[in-house]
């Protein structure tokens, strides 16, 4: 394999070595026990996503997860890197669960990163998916407080949840939508 030095470009491949792609199962699997593994701290963690990284069946795939290890080990201008990457390779093509997961985790990191407009616009587009529920409206909360937007945070927030509550729906409804008129 040709030495590249792109922002995928991870573990063995980044030291001029060969890679060897793992068969989409067994990377998966790999992956999932790495994540459930609560005995692994995050530099033993980010290390070893970086290599699983490497060995994806697809560059977009590498590029999420190891975005994800970034950010959770507190290194988020590296996972911002990771995430953008991830995005350019197709992962909305590649893996339709995962690019809504990124969607979610990159505006968080955006917002960390003091990014917060990126983020909230990110989170505005952020499509609706089983996977992430109502979690880009929890998060386009937090990056509308942050903006220093609080009125309409809450109502974001409030609107988030109200689908779930077992009644006083119209109320909640109407008071949330009060919080940004007038």
């Amino acid at each position: 394999m040709t030495e590249t030095h792109d922002a995928t470009t991870t573990g063995r491949e980044a030291r001029g070595g060969d890679v060897t792609r793992l068969q989409a199962g067994d990377w998966e699997h790999q992956i999932a026990a790495l994540w459930s593994d609560e005995t692994v701290d995050d530099a033993a963690r980010t290390a070893r996503m970086r290599d699983l990284a490497a060995r994806a069946p697809h560059p977009a795939l590498g590029a999420f997860e190891l975005g994800g290890a970034l950010d959770s080990a507190g290194h988020e201008a590296e996972a911002d890197v990771h995430y953008t990457a991830a995005t350019a390779a197709g992962l909305a093509d590649v893996d339709p669960v995962r690019a809504a997961q990124l969607v979610v985790q990159h505006a968080s990191t955006l917002r960390n990163l003091g990014r917060v407009e990126e983020a909230i616009a990110m989170l505005r587009d952020a499509p609706e998916h089983p996977a992430t529920g109502a979690a880009p409206r929890v998060f386009l909360a937090l990056a509308l407080h942050s903006a220093g937007r609080h009125d309409e945070a809450l109502r974001v927030a409030i609107e988030a949840v109200e689908p779930t509550l077992p009644r006083y729906n119209r109320s909640v409804r109407a008071y949330a939508a009060a919080l940004t008129e007038g």
